[in-house]
């Protein structure tokens, strides 16, 4: 699968910010990272939530989270965080 938002992320590999995440045995993970990744996209850094979550755009075991996320987002008329997700499952 393509990644998404490469060239905006051009520069190191390290994360560029904390994301707040759980433990990976956390439950919550795969939730939280879904949530860091998008938010992620949104500034530009697809790159350092890829690093800080051990997860690729478009990963198959985050689509139920995003598609979540998405339906917030249109219930709370976010129109950019609802584009996102909907990239992140195309």
């Amino acid at each position: 699968m393509s990644r998404a938002f490469v060239n905006e992320d051009a520069g190191g590999a390290a994360p560029r910010r904390g994301y707040g995440l759980p433990a990976r045995d956390d439950p919550g993970f795969d939730a939280a990272a879904a949530s860091a990744l998008l938010e992620a996209a949104r500034a530009g850094e697809t790159e350092s939530a890829e690093h800080a979550t051990g997860y690729y755009w478009g990963e198959p075991r985050l689509r139920e989270h995003v598609q979540r996320i998405q339906e917030r987002a249109r219930a709370e008329g976010d129109d950019r965080l609802e584009q996102l997700a909907r990239r992140y499952l195309g």
